[in-house]
C-alpha cells in the first residue's frame, strides 16, 4: 500500500491587540482582535482546511505560506475572555484536528493555535471470500441514514451466483458483514454487476446480469422487514422477444416509484432503455422506452441512467455513436411519457475519450460529467464535461487524460462531486502499484485543476482493481469496493478517512 499524500501542519498565529486595556486587566475589556497571521505548510495542490472560531467566523486556507488578514477578528464569548477554534471542514482524503491551544482563556496578548493535518488512511472494512460469503464486487455501495453500507457481489454467496450484503455501523466503526440474499435458485437472478438503490421505506432494488426465468437477467426487490430484510423477489425477467437482455447497470427510481434502467439486447440487439411501472399492488409489466442501434445512435449501454428534475433521462453507451466509440444520450420526458432519444455527444475524435463504461453526474447548473475507459490524450481514459447551454448541451471537453503510472488508468466507474464541486473517482489500473487508485480533480475559480491520486491500491491484504465508484459521508470519509485483493483475494470494502 502506498500513500500519495504528504503530512502537513497548519499553524494559525492569532496576535491579539486589545484596544483600550492591557493584558493584566483583561476582565471587563472588549477583545477586538488585531492581526491574524496564518502559517500554512505542506498543502498539496487543491487541498484546503477551514477553521472556525466560537463566534462563527470561518476562514479557508488553501495555499502554503504566511498570510496576514487584518480584517479578521477572533470572536469571543460574552465573558470576553474565552476562545475556541475547531476544524470545520477539509479536503476529503486528508485528516485535520486541532492539536495546540485550540481553546482556552486569553491570558496573553499573543496566542498560537495549531491544527494538524495528515494524509487520509485507507482501511479495509471487509474482505470477501469466506464460506458462503460474496466474492468479487463490481458495484459500488449505498449508505442508509444510519450509516449502514449495502452492496452486491458478482460471485459467491451460498449458491456461487452472487449476493447482496450489509455492513452495519457500530460504535467502533463497522461491524461484521452479513449476506442478506444469495442468488442462484431456479428462476432467480444470478451475478449482479450493479449497485443497489433504496426507497424511503428501506426496500432494496437491483438487477442481475444473468438468471431470471429466461436466463437473460432480472430486476429484483428485497423488502425491508421489522427484523431486517425479507426474501428477495423477481420483479421482471428479461429476455422475451424484443425485450432487453443481460442488464449490467443498476436501476433508478422516480418520485412515483417507477423503475428505469438499461440492458444489452433488444429489438435491434445493441440495447434498450426500459421502465417497470409502480402499481397499487407492487410492480407491473416492463416496457421498452428506446431501442438503440440505428445509424449514428449509441450501442451497448453499460451504465445506469440519470434523471433530472423534469424527468428527462440521460446516459452513456459503451460503443456506437458517430465514431463508434460510444455516446452520451438524452431521452426527453413528454406529456404522454418519453420521446425520441437524441445523441448529445459522440466520442472518438483525436484526444477525446472513448468507450464510457460509467454513468453521468449532473451539477446544480445541469452540466454533465463522466469518465471514459479508453481514449484521452494518452489512451488510458479521460474525465469529461458536457456543459449545459441555453439551447441544450454544448461541446464536450476533456478535463483530465489519464496516463503513465503512478497516475490512474482505465476508469470504469462514474464520478462523485462534493459540496465544493471537486470530483472524485477510481481507476481499475495504474496508480503507484498498478492495481488502481482513487483520484481527485479539484474545482478552481476557472474550471478544474490538475488531478491527484489520493490512494494507490497495492499488495494484499489491500484491495485491488476497483471497478466501482465512490460514496462520501457527511464527514468527508470516502467508501468503495475493489474487485480483487483483500485478505482472501476476492475483493474488499474500503474506507479512506
Amino acid at each position: 500500500m502506498q500513500r500519495t499524500r504528504r503530512r502537513f501542519l497548519v499553524k494559525r498565529s492569532l496576535v491579539m491587540t486589545l484596544l483600550g486595556c492591557t493584558v493584566a486587566v483583561l476582565a471587563g475589556c472588549v477583545g477586538q482582535g488585531g492581526v491574524d497571521q496564518i502559517s500554512v505548510e505542506g498543502l498539496a495542490r487543491g487541498e484546503s482546511v477551514t477553521l472556525l472560531d466560537n463566534g462563527a467566523t470561518a476562514e479557508t486556507f488553501s495555499a502554503n505560506g504566511v498570510t496576514s488578514f487584518p480584517q479578521l477578528w477572533l470572536s469571543l464569548r460574552t465573558d470576553q475572555n474565552d476562545y475556541n477554534i475547531t476544524v470545520q471542514s477539509h479536503t476529503p482524503g486528508i485528516v485535520c484536528a486541532m492539536s495546540t491551544n485550540a481553546s482556552g482563556s486569553l491570558q496573553y496578548a499573543n496566542i498560537t493555535v495549531t491544527a494538524t493535518c495528515r494524509a487520509g488512511t485507507e482501511s479495509a472494512l471487509w474482505s470477501f471470500g469466506g464460506p458462503k460469503d460474496g466474492q468479487n464486487p463490481q458495484a459500488g455501495l449505498i449508505m442508509d441514514t444510519s450509516g449502514n453500507l449495502y452492496g452486491t457481489t458478482s460471485q459467491g454467496g451460498a449458491n456461487g451466483a452472487g449476493a447482496v450484503f450489509e455492513i452495519p455501523t457500530s460504535t467502533n466503526g463497522y461491524g461484521p458483514e452479513s449476506v442478506l440474499w444469495s442468488f442462484g435458485a431456479p428462476g432467480d437472478g444470478q451475478n449482479p454487476q450493479a449497485a443497489l438503490i433504496m426507497d424511503s421505506s428501506g426496500n432494496l432494488y437491483g438487477t442481475t446480469q444473468y438468471g431470471g426465468a429466461y436466463g437473460y437477467g432480472a430486476a429484483f426487490e428485497i423488502p425491508k422487514a421489522a427484523s431486517g430484510y425479507g426474501p428477495e423477489s423477481v420483479l421482471w425477467s428479461f429476455g422475451a422477444p424484443g425485450d432487453g437482455q443481460y442488464p449490467k447497470a443498476g436501476l433508478i427510481m422516480d418520485s412515483s416509484g417507477n423503475l428505469y434502467g438499461v440492458t444489452y439486447g433488444g429489438a435491434n440487439a445493441p440495447g434498450v432503455v426500459f421502465e417497470i411501472p409502480k402499481t397499487a399492488s407492487g410492480y407491473g409489466t416492463e416496457s421498452v422506452l428506446w431501442s438503440f442501434g440505428s445509424p449514428g445512435d449509441g450501442q451497448n449501454p453499460a451504465a445506469g441512467l440519470l434523471m433530472d428534475s423534469s424527468g428527462n433521462l440521460y446516459g452513456t453507451t459503451s460503443s456506437g455513436g458517430a465514431s463508434a466509440q460510444g455516446a452520451v444520450f438524452e431521452i426527453p420526458r413528454t406529456a404522454s411519457g418519453y420521446g425520441t432519444e437524441s445523441v448529445l455527444w459522440s466520442f472518438g475524435a483525436p484526444g477525446d475519450g472513448q468507450n464510457p463504461q460509467a454513468g453521468l453526474l449532473m451539477d446544480n447548473s445541469g452540466n454533465l460529467y463522466g469518465t471514459t475507459s479508453r481514449g484521452g490524450a494518452n489512451g488510458q481514459g479521460a474525465v469529461f464535461e458536457i456543459p449545459k447551454t441555453a439551447s441544450g448541451y454544448g461541446t464536450e471537453s476533456v478535463l483530465w487524460s489519464f496516463g503513465a503510472m503512478p497516475d490512474g488508468q482505465v476508469p470504469y466507474a462514474g464520478l462523485l462531486m462534493d459540496g465544493s464541486g471537486n470530483l472524485y473517482g477510481t481507476t481499475t489500473n495504474g496508480g503507484a502499484n498498478g492495481q488502481g487508485g482513487v483520484f481527485e480533480i479539484p474545482k478552481t475559480a476557472s474550471g478544474y485543476g490538475t488531478e491527484s491520486v489520493l490512494w494507490s491500491f497495492g499488495a494484499m491484504p489491500d484491495g485491488q482493481v476497483p471497478y466501482a465508484g465512490l460514496i462520501m459521508d457527511s464527514s468527508g470519509n470516502v467508501y468503495g469496493t475493489t474487485f480483487k485483493g483483500g485478505t482472501h483475494g476476492k475483493g474488499a470494502v474500503f474506507e479512506i478517512n
